[in-house]
């Protein structure tokens, strides 16, 4: 999939022309062209896969409908109709079944979920009682269709109510009646900002790093001048309460796998015995991955620390309250997000929640224990420091790693991998969670994960390799590792598992095709120095499997079962 330009079915039960036009003028990445076939066909085109909106191949579906346009004993309870819940539910039920069947034809499907007019009072005071009230049946509709569909990878609920609680103007009845637009274009913008979110998490371009200033950023005041005991942070006081809600909104995130990092110019032991010892600091500093803090340019500090745990400056988001910080971060390092902080911080946890760039499609293990992998690493190069060697250093660390055959418990985290991972990839292909499970059953093809740990913990699982078998000779079609264990000796530990499996099957040799982009430069540097013969002309590496490949000294292998 194309993750700049995409095409999207627009799918509904009302007219979404102007939806359509909003979301393919709109300029930010990915650019996206809508097209929207008359309204009211929502069934006929859900149940057809020769229907002309298919035709086109796009590569996701909004399917938006109104509840009682689809459902027709909801539209009956609207009309204060007997209607058992029971009734509702097995209608609900029909439809989900559509959207699993459709979401077979595209990468993604997003289900914006049902509303009923603000207008619509149902039963009054009886509305929330429990088989009889509209806003009861309608959560419990909601909820069933979310429950239905929770086991379809690559389908995504998407809450409508947000986009009318931020909307001036929700519903515009001579709309609908003129032309049978059931939103205001409010709901429209909002939708399609909430869309282009979740195709940039999809996509695997979700920001994964925020760098944050320290003095009137994450407290008030100076800590240099002041000292950390008088600090705005906490207490009875609305301005430190609300340093104090920004920093539990900060750590909040890292359990949703964002990194955080700080750039200050400060005096590092005085700012790190702020965070260390001020009694209302939220954040410690096992919630930082890295730091840099002196006296110099803030955007080369931003830069070494970026490099440092080696993200890409895409994906990173710049926190700081001076605004000559933010145009000089800006201006040097232009792929860094630098959003405007407000002046008052009681706006700051409103403004890091709004920014929409944190979204991704699923939420692993990994994800909630990033943080703590950051730190554990800081503790291995400073290990590293002291041991000297690789042979040596790679002996201490204790390093084991897990083969195993791809299946429904690594899917997410191996889709996750397989698709935001650029430097070492051999051929940089990106696949969803269907895509991915069915590669992996194809005949004369295996995918395997590869999970690594050492003596400092789980750095989870890292590396993706999967070989097809053509003739007597198996090609490395994806070579995928985690930059965060590269130069420990996996690399080479995967082609060894993948050149065994060719010499068990009898093949001849093994091969990997190189496929060159602008960020995977380390997969050629280390195919060259791998052992394995290089073609210059077609950029192919070889290894003959009379030979076996070494196993690293200093790695403990495991192999799962039906490798």
């Amino acid at each position: 999939m194309d993750t700049q330009h995409l095409r999207a079915a627009l799918i509904g039960d009302f007219n979404l022309g102007n939806f359509a036009n909003y979301l393919s003028n709109d300029d930010s990445t990915p650019l996206v062209q809508a097209a929207a076939p008359p309204y009211g066909q929502v069934a006929q085109i859900l149940m057809n896969p020769d229907h002309e909106t298919w035709a086109t191949r796009p590569d996701v579906a909004v399917i938006w409908t109104r509840p009682d346009g689809v459902i027709a004993s909801f539209k009956r309870l609207l009309d204060f109709e007997q209607v058992s819940l029971d009734q509702i539910l097995a209608e609900v039920e029909q439809f989900a079944a559509l959207i699993a069947v459709t979401s077979t034809r595209v990468k993604a499907v997003f289900i914006p979920t049902w509303v009923v007019p603000t207008w619509v009072d149902g039963l009054g005071l009886l509305d929330m009682r429990d088989g009889i009230g509209v806003a009861n049946t309608l959560m419990r509709m909601n909820l069933r269709l979310a429950e239905y569909l929770r086991d379809v990878p690559n389908v995504y609920l998407l809450n409508t109510q947000k986009w009318i609680e931020r909307s001036r103007m929700p519903y515009q009845p001579k709309f609908w009646y003129m032309a049978k637009v059931a939103f205001g274009n409010d709901v429209f913008k909002e939708a399609v900002r909430t869309i282009k979110s979740a195709l940039v998490g999809i996509s695997g371009k979700r920001k994964k790093l925020i760098v944050l200033d320290l003095d009137n950023t994450l407290w008030g005041g100076v800590v240099g001048d002041i000292g950390w005991e008088n600090l705005s942070l906490g207490g009875h006081d609305a301005t430190g309460e609300a340093y104090v809600d920004f920093q539990r909104a900060l750590k909040a995130l890292t359990r949703r796998g964002i990194v955080l990092g700080v750039v200050s110019k400060n005096e590092e032991n005085v700012a790190l015995d702020a965070i260390r010892q001020h009694p209302e600091m939220v954040l410690t500093l096992d919630d930082l991955a890295g730091w840099r803090i002196n006296w110099q340019d803030k955007a080369q500090n931003v830069a070494d620390l970026v490099t440092e745990l080696n993200l890409g400056f895409d994906s990173v988001v710049f926190l700081d309250d001076n605004p000559a910080e933010r145009a000089r971060v800006r201006d040097m390092l232009p792929d860094v997000l630098v959003p405007e902080l407000p002046e008052d911080p009681m706006l700051y946890v409103k403004t890091l929640l709004s920014l929409g760039v944190f979204d991704a499609p699923t939420l692993t293990a990994e994800d909630a224990e990033r943080t703590k992998m950051y730190v554990t690493d800081r503790q291995r190069t400073a290990l590293k420091t002291e041991i000297g060697s690789l042979d040596d250093w790679l002996q201490t660390l204790g390093v084991r790693v897990e083969v195993a055959p791809l299946n429904t418990s690594t899917l997410p985290r191996t889709a996750q991998l397989f698709n935001k991972t650029n430097q070492l990839n051999l051929s940089t292909r990106r696949m969803g969670d269907t895509e991915l499970m069915a590669l992996a059953h194809e005949p004369n093809h295996r995918l395997w994960t590869v999970s690594v740990t050492d003596k400092f913990g789980d750095l989870g699982l890292t590396g993706i390799i999967s070989l097809e078998i053509e003739g007597d000779r198996g090609n490395i079609v994806d070579y995928v590792l985690s930059c965060r264990v590269m130069g420990r000796k996996v690399e080479e530990t995967m082609l060894a598992v993948a050149v065994e499996y060719a010499r068990t099957l009898g093949l001849r040799e093994v091969a990997a095709v190189y496929l060159p982009t602008a960020k995977n430069k380390p997969t050629l540097d280390f195919f060259k120095r791998s052992g394995f013969a290089y073609i210059d002309e077609t950029q192919t590496f070889t290894w003959a499997t009379n030979d076996p490949y070494p196993v690293p000294k200093g790695i403990e292998l495991a192999v799962g079962e039906a490798i």
